[in-house]
């Protein structure tokens, strides 16, 4: 008789003489027609990867710089980061091209720069970059990817795999400080090490049903053939993580358990955002330190920014549409009050790396952080030179302190930069106008 699956479908096997399942994704056989209803010590020290993203872009001609190359002059937005200006890459007139699609306000742009695609609506059509960069270096630690929300919102995300799949970001300090050093975290630099029964028991569920996936896989359509592959891809990338856990780490001289922070309120409020972002960035930094994830993604506030300011509700959103330009100004002094902010926590972020010593430099020596936002100027939604930077060598892999302009290029040849730099195998990535072979040599070594 043959097989008829069901939503509700298991794969069953036999582990050690104990009986073991391993539940399916939402595969197009469990739904109808219209896909709607169901039917070592010594080794070099790694190099980190991770992505800052805040909302609602900048005031162009106050934050891009109008010299090309080193020693780029800064305008007042950008002026900021000046300390670190000799670490900090620019780019710009990097537009976006939407072959034939409409630009979706606060999704369009951001989906853009991760994925290489132009976006035919809510979520992403591909994988973004930091996944794919996360596949190549965040196989060999704990966590292989860590995405945190400053604004408290478990939907502000900018990564995930493509097919609807989007990886939920922590919004809580407390919650991230549990999930990184509560149960489950093995100091390093402690003298003991005790394996975790309950992680020993996790390792090899898959092997129990392998012979059940093959005989099940083979009855699938194609386009259920690459989901489900997609999703035991994900299952072998726990199993080597939790690898991990049962194997006594290196000692790590930077590692420190830090103390538990203290609980605040976690809203968009951004005076309170400031300080949840603040607590974050010390966690992920001493996160990385103790080497349990080599990849992050911090997300200061949300696309459609639902950031407010102390005595007021309207938020930073509204006022990019409502607010007029000051003629005087010749900008909005209300957004401009965010902008400044979010360019201040960029610094903060960037300080915080910098201020890890780690071997012959820095934490933020080691690493490539790629800070970007979603449109250039939000009050019209343009994406033409939508803001970008990236802070840190990659360990040496790339030159800084460079403002690297496009000239109409596509977007997409940052994001194959970046994962080449990271040593992601690919020649070429994007599709139709994104498509390209041509990283941006100007920064690389």
């Amino acid at each position: 008789m043959k097989f008829q699956p069901s939503r509700r479908t298991a794969l069953k096997g036999l582990l050690n003489g104990a009986a073991v399942a391993v539940g399916l994704p939402l595969l197009d056989l469990f739904l109808d027609g219209n896909g709607l209803a169901l039917a070592d010590t010594g080794a070099p020290l790694p190099t980190r990867f991770g992505t800052w993203f805040w909302g609602l872009g900048v005031n162009p001609p106050r934050w891009i710089p109008d010299k090309v190359g080193a020693d780029y002059d800064l305008k007042v937005e950008l002026a900021p980061i000046k300390p670190y200006q000799s670490k900090v890459n620019v780019f710009s007139n990097f537009p976006v091209p939407l072959d034939g699609q409409p630009n979706y306000p606060h999704i369009s742009g951001g989906t853009a720069i991760r994925t290489g695609m132009a976006t035919a609506g809510q979520g992403f059509p591909g994988p973004s970059f930091d996944v794919l960069i996360g596949d190549v270096v965040g196989t060999r630690t704990r966590f292989r990817s860590l995405d945190v929300s400053a604004v408290g919102d478990a939907r502000n995300t900018q990564s995930g795999r493509g097919n609807g799949n989007m990886n939920p970001s922590e919004g809580s300090p407390v919650e991230l400080y549990t999930r990184i050093f509560g149960p489950g975290f093995k100091d390093p630099n402690s003298a003991t090490f005790t394996p975790d029964p309950l992680v020993m028991a996790r390792r090899s569920v898959l092997s129990g049903v392998e012979e059940q996936r093959k005989a099940f896989e083979a009855q699938l359509g194609a386009s259920d053939k690459q989901r489900l592959d997609q999703y035991f891809t994900s299952l072998r990338q726990l199993e080597k993580q939790l690898d991990i856990e049962l194997t006594k780490p290196q000692p790590l001289e930077a590692c420190r358990v830090p103390s538990k922070p203290t609980e605040a309120p976690v809203n968009a409020q951004i005076e309170n955002v400031l300080v949840n972002h603040k607590l974050m960035t010390q966690l992920l930094v001493m996160a990385m330190a103790c080497d349990q994830t080599r990849v992050f993604n911090m997300y200061f506030n949300n696309g459609a920014s639902s950031l407010t300011r102390v005595g007021s509700t309207t938020t930073h959103h509204q006022l990019t549409h409502e607010e007029q330009l000051d003629q005087r100004l010749g900008y909005q002094p209300n957004v401009t009050f965010f902008v400044e902010n979010i360019m201040g926590a960029w610094v903060d972020f960037i300080v915080a790396l910098d201020s890890m010593k780690e071997g012959d430099g820095t934490l933020l020596d080691h690493s490539l952080v790629f800070a970007h936002s979603e449109t250039d100027f939000a009050k019209f939604h343009t994406i033409d030179s939508i803001p970008m930077m990236t802070a840190g060598s990659a360990g040496g892999r790339i030159k800084t302190g460079i403002h690297v302009k496009g000239m109409g290029t596509p977007v997409s040849r940052v994001g194959l930069t970046l994962q080449q730099v990271m040593g992601v195998p690919v020649d070429k990535w994007g599709t139709a106008s994104m498509q390209t072979n041509k990283p941006i040599t100007e920064i690389m070594i």
